[in-house]
């Protein structure tokens, strides 16, 4: 039976408002992180440039930005602290997307509706590409200033561990890994689960827990955002999977059905249409929960949620 169709997102002007005035100061902040097209050797910095302005929706750096002003304290600039933390993770998001399009990944030639970046630099330098982004992640994050106070420090290294470990073998590596490993193999749930909270979910999560640190969020509030990025980034590739099944190629901005193709195990594929969409609506309404004890602080969460659920691509 054909599923009824989804209720678009509702993006209040607020939350629009919102999203276009933290887009232009993270890719302002991107753009000064990055050396010029034109700095040696300039082969590499254009194909890093490439991949990184691609035209990323820069949903984990929002998640960053949200997290931080839901709980700054008066009198602190909670997106200014976190804003080497947000560009960090989109650096690290596009490495990982760079690397996973090569043919020795996911063979993808279509990201972000263009050609993938060893399509256009060739495979060496698309690998060097992705070196390049992760590298500079986390010198972004130890770079800090002489005269910075002494949490300032602490928090900076406390986010650069969160967001190394999300990085690593115990998340977006180690998601990558079993991934590889389940191709053409039937998995169970609890291992496709596993999967995606380690392949996707560890980044999203480390956005908003990273976010928090940096700006200085007590334990029970760090706890809160932990539940709340959780659910989110588990409900981020449950939806990626529905899409993957469901919306083109020009929707999508990269290869339709390639899960399938490559006889990947997805949410659709081991629970079916219906109930990978009931499993991301309850993981949705997780992260309402998690976050209601901030109340109104916590509306651009909320929103981001929300529109992170019921996008169409």
């Amino acid at each position: 039976m054909t599923s009824p169709p989804r209720a678009e997102p509702v993006v209040t002007d607020d939350l629009a408002g919102w999203i276009a005035a933290r887009r232009r100061a993270v890719e302002d902040a991107l753009d000064r992180a990055m050396p010029a097209e034109t700095t040696w050797p300039a082969t590499i910095h254009a194909a890093v440039r490439y991949s990184l302005f691609a035209g990323g929706k820069r949903i984990r750096p929002l998640l960053v930005l949200a997290a931080a002003e839901a709980v700054a304290p008066p009198g602190l600039d909670g997106a200014a602290e976190a804003m080497p933390l947000a560009c960090a993770v989109e650096m690290i998001h596009t490495y990982s997307l760079v690397h996973d399009d090569l043919p020795a990944m996911d063979d993808d030639d279509l990201r972000r509706g263009k050609p993938t970046s060893h399509k256009v630099y060739g495979e060496a330098i698309a690998i060097l590409a992705g070196d390049a982004l992760l590298t500079r992640a986390f010198h972004l994050m130890a770079d800090i200033p002489a005269d910075a106070a002494n949490d300032t420090v602490r928090r900076r290294l406390s986010a650069g561990a969160v967001l190394g470990e999300a990085a690593g073998t115990r998340g977006l590596i180690g998601g990558q890994v079993l991934d590889l490993e389940s191709e053409g193999r039937t998995i169970d749930a609890s291992t496709l689960e596993r999967l995606h909270r380690a392949k996707t979910g560890a980044l999203l999560s480390a956005c908003v827990r990273g976010g928090a640190i940096l700006a200085g969020a007590s334990a029970a509030d760090i706890e809160r955002l932990e539940a709340y990025g959780a659910a989110i980034g588990l409900a981020f590739q449950v939806v990626d999977d529905v899409l993957d099944g469901t919306a083109d190629a020009a929707a999508l901005g990269k290869t339709a059905g390639k899960d399938e193709a490559a006889g990947k195990a997805t949410y659709v594929s081991v629970h079916g249409l219906d109930r990978a969409r009931a499993v991301a609506d309850g993981l949705l309404a997780d992260a309402h929960a998690a976050i209601a004890p901030f109340g109104e602080r916590a509306r651009i969460l909320a929103g981001l949620a929300d529109m992170i659920v019921r996008r169409r691509s």
